[in-house]
């Protein structure tokens, strides 16, 4: 795990459709779409590349439960992918930053739980020494980040089908802004690892 002394950078996630969407409008929770993709190499590696430099992660409540109701699991597990283990191993070491209106405590380790608007933890988090801020999939969370201008690096894992109507991860009335592309992966399946940071 890398530990930085400059300025942290708060780096969202998201896996989108071709048409731009995170999630099902039937069943948002079924993440069946994914999980062709989600094994393949370019997005074990995409994954990698974002948690290796993070020392926290944050998440919105609903994928708190998911991500920490699965990954841990991952480990020791029979025939795992070593990055997946890997992935596993770093979010239950992690310092975790869950917002959530309805916990009270966390029922993970090395969690802390608030009911703060996203912008200001990422500032507050900002604030602190550490690498990146790793904000794991979680609209809830990236949205009112997007809104705020507050993200600095933008990963996306874009996958070669359209969902045809669910819930977009960019909304109208975003800030103008200019990102540049960093990094492009394409995948044996059409699929793309991107990622962009902000200019500023």
């Amino acid at each position: 795990m890398t530990t930085q002394t400059a300025a942290r950078r708060i780096v969202t996630n998201m896996t989108l459709s071709l048409d731009g969407r995170y999630a099902r409008q039937e069943n948002p929770i079924d993440m069946s779409w994914v999980m062709p993709y989600a094994v393949s190499d370019v997005a074990r590696d995409h994954l990698t590349s974002l948690w290796e430099p993070a020392t926290t992660a944050l998440l919105g409540r609903v994928n708190a439960e998911g991500f920490l109701g699965f990954w841990p699991t991952v480990i020791g597990m029979e025939g795992a992918d070593p990055r997946d283990e890997a992935f596993a191993k770093w979010l239950v070491d992690v310092d975790k930053t869950v917002l959530s209106s309805t916990l009270d405590s966390a029922p993970w380790e090395r969690t802390t739980v608030l009911n703060k608007p996203a912008p200001e933890v990422a500032d507050d988090l900002k604030s602190t020494p550490g690498g990146d801020i790793l904000v794991l999939s979680s609209a809830s969370v990236i949205k009112p980040l997007l809104a705020a201008d507050k993200v600095d690096r933008l990963s996306l894992m874009v996958l070669p089908l359209f969902l045809g109507a669910g819930p977009r991860l960019f909304d109208d009335g975003l800030p103008a802004a200019n990102w540049t592309l960093t990094r492009k992966v394409v995948g044996d399946g059409g699929e793309l690892s991107l990622t962009y940071d902000r200019a500023r």
